[in-house]
């Protein structure tokens, strides 16, 4: 992580890591956790380089919809990492954020 994303990058790191097993959260949740609610594209380039302690797969876009940039095989991998935490999904593929939706560090709904 070098240039001037390094501190920006770490912040939204960070805030994925709080992100309970079971839940899921937003780009722009954690963007606006990360103090810039305008800047969920920059979370999604976070995520695509996130090292292998940020669990990335517990972020969603605002629909609940999954990631196609997952390796190796793209929204099935995303789905499947989710599944195993016992994330529920909606008919059309997106995940329940009624259920599963994690609002913050200070949030009470957790899984």
């Amino acid at each position: 992580m070098s240039g001037k994303a390094g501190p920006v990058f770490q912040r939204i790191y960070d805030i994925t890591r709080q992100i309970p097993c079971g839940s899921v959260t937003t780009y722009g949740r954690i963007a606006a956790l990360a103090g810039n609610p305008r800047m969920s594209r920059v979370v999604g380039g976070a995520m695509h380089t996130a090292p292998e302690d940020v669990p990335c797969h517990r972020v969603v876009n605002r629909s609940g919809g999954l990631s196609g940039a997952f390796q190796p095989m793209g929204e099935d991998t995303h789905r499947l990492l989710l599944e195993m935490e016992g994330v529920c999904f909606r008919p059309d593929g997106t995940v329940d954020l009624d259920r599963h939706l994690w609002d913050g560090p200070d949030s009470e709904k957790e899984g």
